[in-house]
């Protein structure tokens, strides 16, 4: 009877505080009623109380409080600076704000983990604006190398040095002696030197492969270009990552996302066109099983999976759940509908102004596709779909379509990687069929100067980012940066997001598709942790969940909001200091 009666006065306190709340207005962050973790009892303490600031908590219900109490890694209690004092005790660590704005910790829609801390340790080609600082990147990289020795980077765009796309003539003289292969930025198209071809077999003789091709000259010859599943000829020669390299790379990885207020990775894994399905799988069982057995991860991470393996997941999570650990959570399938705007291999219903022949490339088989995600989602798994063009994104929302008229209601949660490009009438699809849209802010700023030469003023200016267009039409919107393609940096996107001012530019690319900063957070926090069915453990700072958090340089909400300007001060991953700017300066 006692507890009974706790637990209606503590739901009585709740609905109270909630209902008496003036809050109406979300950027009001001055009045701070409670909210009790309800199975808190009265003898235990906090570990940890988080006071004098402004915490923007990404619920709806409860939307800003000025201190948080924590025990156990999760959040016990949130709201004003009284409600959380009777949880202090002799051993509480306290952490006094000191007016500071802190945010839930971030969620990353969309990167590639490992494979991101892997290209930090390889030639970097990120920014390189042009031809001879390219060039002489590979040649101070080479010399430091072993003859035979795969040379391995990427990261470069040539836009930036004015479109021209680079040849293997660029780099034979000063690699005779090493295979290179360096990947574009959007890891949809990748150079090989001469030795490189030689080593793959690849000739004037080599076919295409369906959804991929060999860039050829004017007499047929390749120049050492490949896009898309041509990838695989180069990508099976090289050798493959030692477990050990791999290692290190999580390590890396997890601590640069740390430094940017990164808590929780959504990891599409080492899985690109060409690429073989197993390195998610082996990363799964080399990489993040050690981590997590020996104590070594970092920051936490939902894994998504090659749809061709989804008996495999299906197996994984009866035998497990879908909660590995607290760390590692098992996400869903992954599928490839198209390329890259940048490599012109982006599925478009129009062609390419560039390239009147070119529509772009389909990269996988629809009638497979549409079979194994019929599979997969009958066995509830949830499926995510990377489209970038038009008529890529149209295909993904007809197939999903069938797959749920086919299969029948259920909570689903479809997703569509990148949806960058879309037909007149698309975006309201994505909320009519609760279709999550899973977007990189970043990604525009490179596209903005080179949409328009590639589809032409009208088709880039009526239907590129079209991010206040998918949230008008009740469209969930998960924010990420599709790292190491771009930078994994939420605040940069956010205010990307809102602003969409590309370097070098005074005026917003299509300043209507512009949103708000509380849709923008809750796009890296909320919305990116329902995105991926995490929401009961991350996304927003409420009681019963993990005390992952943020601690921003900004001490006024008011500047935050209009200059969305900030740097990242400490990351908190369940209550527990994981960066320290300070640390990290001394």
């Amino acid at each position: 009877m006692n507890k009974f009666r706790l637990l209606l006065s503590a739901t009585a306190v709740v609905l109270l505080a909630v209902a008496s709340s003036p809050l109406r207005n979300k950027f009001r962050p001055n009045f701070f009623p409670s909210l009790n973790l309800i199975w808190l009892r009265g003898e235990e303490l906090a570990d940890l109380v988080v006071t004098n600031g402004t915490i923007y908590t990404s619920d709806a219900a409860f939307p800003f409080a000025d201190s948080m109490a924590v025990r156990g890694g999760r959040i016990v209690r949130i709201g004003s600076h009284s409600s959380v004092q009777d949880l202090v005790g002799s051993e509480t660590r306290k952490l006094n704000l000191q007016g500071r704005v802190v945010v839930p910790g971030f969620i990353d829609s969309h990167v590639h983990l490992i494979f991101g801390g892997l290209q930090m340790a390889r030639v970097q080609l990120r920014g390189v604006s042009q031809k001879d600082h390219f060039v002489n990147n590979v040649k101070e990289a080479v010399s430091n190398m072993q003859p035979g020795s795969w040379l391995l980077g990427g990261g470069w765009n040539n836009d930036l040095w004015g479109g021209e796309l680079p040849m293997a003539s660029w780099i034979d003289d000063i690699t005779p002696h090493n295979p290179v292969w360096l990947t574009r930025m959007d890891g949809h198209m990748g150079l090989a030197n001469s030795v490189a071809l030689k080593l793959a077999g690849i000739s004037t003789n080599t076919v295409d492969p369906d959804g991929g091709s060999v860039v050829r000259n004017s007499i047929g010859e390749p120049t050492g270009l490949l896009i898309d599943s041509a990838m695989k000829l180069v990508l099976s020669d090289i050798p493959e990552v030692s477990v050990d390299e791999r290692r290190e790379a999580l390590l890396r990885a997890s601590n640069h996302a740390l430094k940017r207020g990164v808590t929780t990775v959504v990891d599409f894994g080492r899985y690109f066109p060409g690429a073989s399905p197993e390195l998610s799988w082996e990363d799964l069982s080399d990489v993040y099983r050690w981590a997590d057995l020996s104590g070594k991860m970092k920051i936490r991470v939902c894994l998504y999976f090659p749809i061709e393996t989804w008996t495999r997941l299906q197996e994984l999570i009866k035998q497990s759940g879908r909660k590995l650990s607290q760390w590692i959570y098992l996400g869903g399938m992954k599928s490839f509908a198209d390329g890259s705007l940048g490599s012109n291999s982006a599925l478009f219903r129009e062609p390419y102004a560039d390239e009147p022949l070119n529509h772009g490339l389909q990269v996988a088989d629809i009638d497979m596709l549409y079979n194994m995600s019929l599979s997969s989602d009958k066995a509830g798994l949830q499926v995510a779909v990377h489209a970038i063009g038009d008529r890529a994104n149209d295909l993904i929302l007809d197939l999903y379509k069938s797959v749920a008229s086919e299969n029948g209601m259920r909570d689903r949660r479809f997703r569509i990687e990148h949806a960058q490009h879309l037909a007149p009438g698309t975006a309201a699809r994505f909320g009519e069929q609760q279709v999550i849209a899973s977007v990189q802010p970043d990604h525009l700023l490179d596209d903005a100067g080179s949409a328009t030469k590639k589809l032409g003023i009208e088709r880039a200016h009526g239907g590129s980012y079209l991010f206040n267009s998918l949230l008008a039409g009740n469209a969930q919107l998960a924010l990420g940066s599709d790292w190491p393609v771009a930078e994994i940096n939420p605040l940069g996107s956010i205010k990307t997001a809102l602003k969409r001012v590309p370097p070098g530019w005074e005026n917003a690319w299509i300043s209507s598709e512009c949103i708000s900063l509380n849709d923008a957070l809750n796009g890296y926090t909320i919305t990116a942790a329902r995105a991926c069915f995490l929401d009961e453990d991350v996304g927003s700072l409420s009681p019963g969940k993990m005390a992952d958090f943020v601690v921003l340089s900004v001490n006024s909400w008011e500047t935050f909001a209009s200059e969305a300007s900030a740097s990242v001060d400490a990351t908190y991953v369940g209550g527990l200091e994981a960066y320290s700017k300070k640390l990290n300066q001394g």
